[in-house]
């Protein structure tokens, strides 16, 4: 099993760390080659797409998800 591990980063990307392959909508694989870990933009403003090149910092991004608490 892979150790591939998705953060979201308080009002930044989603860091995947581990062996992970990334496909664009073609099908074609992203050279990762030599990363440990890659940034996800999610706040939609990156000139980088899909990578974050850190746009969220001035674009006025917010998203603080957290795990929402178990059912009672």
């Amino acid at each position: 099993m892979s150790d591939v591990k998705v953060q979201i980063r308080p009002n930044g990307p989603f860091l995947v760390t581990g062996p992970i392959t990334l496909l664009d909508p073609e099908g074609k694989a992203y050279d990762l080659t030599g990363k440990e870990s890659i940034a996800l933009c999610r706040c939609g403003h990156s000139q980088k797409k899909p990578f974050c090149d850190g746009a969220h910092k001035t674009c006025g991004f917010s998203g603080m998800e957290t795990v929402p608490p178990p059912p009672q």
